[in-house]
């Protein structure tokens, strides 16, 4: 079972789950039909708004320690975008009462640390067109050792505790500790133990029956080389789509086989966001699967804001990860 005493993990847990329900409600408020295609300051003020509370939590419980997040408040201070930044305040105020705007880019700014040893890594909002589509996304929450994943939360509006899609339902919080397993509970709603189920990956061993985990959006990823690998592995299974680390949620569950990021044609030289990965990343290894880069290698969080030492990520259930690794190779990925 999980430690619940553990002061790390009753950080991260209370810092995700709140962050996460204040962009459920900012989701809810501002993201509607009627939003032009070219509109974000919903998922804006989201991401803002996020990680201002992770970082305020984090000073309160850990003065001193290192957060490396995703956003910086420089846009925010700016005159032009002097409203975003109210509306910023306005719901960071619902959980920090009478916090004031120059306080609230201070919160923000938390996130600015370089990694060191020891470091704790925040996506605020973990699939902005997700976000934006009213679908799904995840507020991300990592801390790190020595280049290696110790702990990681999510926290999935939209994905129920026993990992149905729901939009603006009940939604979901999974923690992993290295050592402890993956479990997963309900979002927004006091934390008992007894609330926590443990999850586990899928047993399927079969290539032809690997069920793939694919985005919605194709930007940093390579469709075709996705299609020939499943060609090469002979997977007749219909792929499971979905937004974020939610991807790793659901194969920490056992709802897919197989997660890649494969390099996209016009990003070979792209290397993955240590907060895009690092909380996904340990769910899955304590539900009992894999994760590498294309190439087999671990993933190393130690080289700065980037894994700059891996080419993409290979997630699998463990027992398909070899033959996931061998169709790599065979269509050159």
């Amino acid at each position: 079972m999980i430690n619940l005493n553990d002061p790390r993990s009753k950080f991260a847990l209370e810092a995700v789950s709140k962050a996460a329900c204040l962009a459920a409600d900012i989701q809810k408020e501002m993201v509607s039909k009627a939003l032009t295609k070219d509109d974000r300051s919903p998922v804006t003020v989201a991401d803002f708004a996020a990680q201002a509370v992770v970082g305020y939590l984090l000073d309160q419980s850990f003065p001193g320690a290192l957060l490396v997040g995703e956003e910086q408040s420089d846009l925010l201070r700016s005159p032009n975008e002097r409203q975003t930044l109210e509306k910023v305040t306005e719901f960071v105020s619902r959980l920090i009462p009478g916090a004031t705007p120059d306080q609230v880019c201070e919160y923000i700014d938390r996130g600015e640390d370089a990694p060191g040893e020891n470091y704790w890594t925040l996506d605020p909002i973990d699939g902005t067109k997700g976000f934006l589509r009213e679908a799904q996304y995840a507020c991300a929450l990592a801390y790190i050792e020595d280049g290696i994943v110790q702990l990681g939360v999510l926290g999935c509006p939209n994905i129920t505790p026993d990992l149905q899609e729901t939009i603006r339902g009940r939604g979901s919080l999974l923690i992993a500790c290295r050592g402890q397993g993956s479990w997963i509970a309900p979002l927004c709603e006091p934390l008992f133990r007894e609330q926590f189920t443990a999850l586990a990956v899928s047993k399927r061993s079969r290539t032809s029956e690997a069920r793939l985990m694919r985005s919605f959006e194709s930007g940093h990823t390579n469709t075709s080389q996705i299609d020939s690998f499943q060609q090469k592995l002979g997977g007749k299974a219909d792929p499971v789509r979905i937004d974020s680390q939610v991807k790793y949620a659901l194969l920490a569950s056992g709802k897919g086989e197989i997660y890649l990021r494969l390099l996209s044609p016009e990003k070979m030289g792209y290397r993955e966001k240590i907060w895009d990965q690092a909380a996904g990343s340990i769910l899955v290894e304590e539900a009992g699967g894999k994760v590498t880069d294309l190439d087999g290698k671990p993933l190393d969080f130690s080289q700065g804001r980037t894994l700059k030492n891996n080419r993409g990520i290979c997630a699998t259930n463990s027992a398909l990860h070899e033959a996931a690794l061998a169709a790599l190779r065979s269509i050159n990925a």
